[in-house]
């Protein structure tokens, strides 16, 4: 099941407030009542275009954005560090999270600003101490992610809080696909149609039960939080106007541009 967040005209009837909905093979939304993370599937009598309206960020997380840093050999290789031997993880604000379309501002203490396409899991339950055969039950769907990241802060500082989170360094979307099962699909990022980065999810060193038993270890997730699963090798800077675009198979295709940068 594909879950949208969107926003419609006026002319829907629907109202200015954002909106979920089912998105089904026609491009038609079957609009739900409430937030299905929490209020789960409850569909109303109404249906609108996919092409009539604004896809938002399909989550927006209640607490924090989680991520996993040098989760696929070769990026920890170009990063010139070892493969490390249990998750790296960090956090981002939930006010870096921006929707499919919106714009990636480029902060102005910054000269240079990196994609990094990654698979990302939205929780569906407060969970803590998760057991890697139980991950399954708090997860509550997949969607893409773009780790944006102010390089040359990140080597400056030594961690990676400034440098990850400004507004607009994480991008979602464009849908929760609920069903989608990862294996052997391939991870890509394309900068103004050039690939950039190509590779399967199985080359994670961390497979997503690892993962989520790790973070529950340290932290209390809540419904609606996001965890990033690492990106693969190929990041690289974007130029002022560059459109780049995430994609796996069954998750869509996440695309954003990136503004001039801020003076």
């Amino acid at each position: 099941m594909r879950l949208v967040r969107f926003s419609a005209p006026e002319s829907a009837g629907i109202g200015s407030d954002p909106q979920f909905g089912v998105l089904n093979d026609q491009d038609q939304i079957l609009v739900l009542r409430g937030d299905p993370i929490y209020s789960g599937i409850l569909p109303t009598e109404t249906k609108v275009d996919l092409a009539d309206v604004r896809l938002l960020a399909p989550v927006l997380p209640r607490s924090k954005v989680v991520c996993v840093g040098k989760n696929y050999a070769d990026h920890a290789k170009e990063m010139d560090s070892e493969v490390p031997a249990q998750p790296v993880i960090f956090i981002k604000p939930n006010t870096t999270v921006i929707g499919p379309q919106d714009t990636i501002q480029w902060p102005r203490m910054s000269e240079r600003v990196d994609f990094e396409g990654e698979l990302a899991i939205v929780i569906g339950r407060i969970c803590k101490e998760v057991p890697r055969e139980k991950v399954s039950d708090v997860i509550f769907g997949y969607t893409l992610a773009n780790d944006v990241t102010a390089r040359d802060l990140q080597k400056v500082d030594g961690q990676w809080s400034r440098a990850k989170g400004f507004d607009t360094f994480c991008p979602l979307g464009p849908w929760i696909e609920t069903d989608f099962q990862p294996g052997n699909q391939v991870l890509q990022t394309t900068l103004n149609g050039e690939v950039k980065q190509s590779e399967p999810l199985t080359s994670m060193i961390f497979k997503i039960p690892e993962i989520i038993e790790f973070i529950t270890s340290v932290m209390t997730l809540l419904p609606g939080d996001v965890i990033l699963t690492g990106t693969p090798a190929g990041i690289g800077p974007m130029q002022a106007g560059d459109n780049v675009q995430i994609s796996i198979d069954g998750l869509g295709v996440l695309s954003n541009k990136i503004s001039p940068r801020a003076n």
